[in-house]
């Protein structure tokens, strides 16, 4: 089976590669690379000599890929900007740059944020990055030191965790929501509002069914509403009228004690599916991350 070193004269010819095909030209890569144009030409000729196939189409003034040219500079590209990423977040790591943080949108927006002064006055020698995504990401295949997840403590096998918060959900809605229509007395008169679903395209989410059952409402009665796949997206909803949603207390606790939000309910439903931080057992975790974890874990 042939190796990569024995299928490629050079890695370095990669990044050649992959700069002329982008640019459609072999004197731009040149100038990207800061190589002569006759340099670019040998280079590619030599990629095509090893793989045994025509990956240019020389042109008058101008190349362009061929189909298998085309095929191979995809992989290459998405080859190249993982390397590139890992090689950027190692040194990060390793000169003690920044840390990053991931988590979804919602925490980022309505955790995190309103606590960035905090943050900031506890840890002012600390470049904090928050990478947001709709999915959890592999920590260690990104090069991502900490990152906030729901589940239970088993749920990560690779990686340690702690509890930052517990998930504690209650309905909420705006005072202007209140202002025309009656506030319900017991949960089940919440059957009649106007309620807003978190449909979450990746992650699980507790629904508006869970909560009724809690309450020991029948899941079949709970009508359907506008349904929305982004948290943030259903709490400006809220903000702007449009119905009731469930609440999660660690995201939106701090809106609702700021008037912005109104609890409808004592009815409360603890799932004992906890939010943690978490981080790779496999990888050491760098100081400065550890710093941020352990600031993380203090505001609970």
């Amino acid at each position: 089976m042939d190796t990569l070193r024995t299928l490629l004269p050079s890695l370095g010819s990669l990044v050649v590669f992959e700069a002329a095909g982008r640019l459609s030209s072999f004197s731009g890569a040149g100038r990207e690379l800061r190589m002569s144009q006759a340099a670019v030409s040998y280079a590619i000729a030599r990629l095509e000599d090893q793989i045994g196939t025509a990956l240019f189409l020389r042109e008058y003034r101008r190349v362009r890929l061929t189909e298998a040219g085309q095929r191979f500079h995809a992989d290459v590209t998405i080859g190249l900007s993982h390397i590139q990423r890992s090689a950027q977040s190692l040194r990060a790591v390793a000169t003690g740059s920044h840390v990053t943080l991931a988590c979804s949108t919602a925490f980022a927006a309505y955790w995190m944020v309103p606590r960035m002064e905090e943050f900031r006055a506890a840890l002012p020698d600390v470049d904090l990055r928050i990478q947001t995504s709709d999915r959890d990401l592999d920590l260690v295949g990104e090069g991502i030191p900490l990152g906030v997840r729901g589940g239970y403590p088993g749920d990560w096998p690779s990686y340690d965790s702690a509890v930052l918060a517990a998930e504690e959900i209650y309905p909420v809605c705006s005072a202007g929501y209140l202002t025309r229509h009656a506030a319900p007395s017991k949960p089940a008169d919440l059957l009649g509002h106007q309620l807003i679903h978190l449909e979450e395209p990746f992650r699980s989410a507790t629904t508006w069914a869970d909560w009724f059952a809690a309450a020991g409402i029948p899941r079949r009665q709970v009508p359907k509403g506008l349904s929305i796949n982004d948290y943030v997206l259903v709490v400006q909803a809220v903000i702007e009228g449009q119905g009731v949603a469930l609440g999660w207390h660690h995201l939106i606790g701090g809106l609702v004690d700021k008037g912005v939000l109104v609890r409808l309910s004592d009815q409360r439903l603890i799932t004992g599916k906890d939010f943690h931080v978490i981080w790779s057992r496999e990888v050491r975790l760098p100081a400065e991350a550890a710093r941020v974890r352990d600031w993380l874990l203090a505001q609970r």
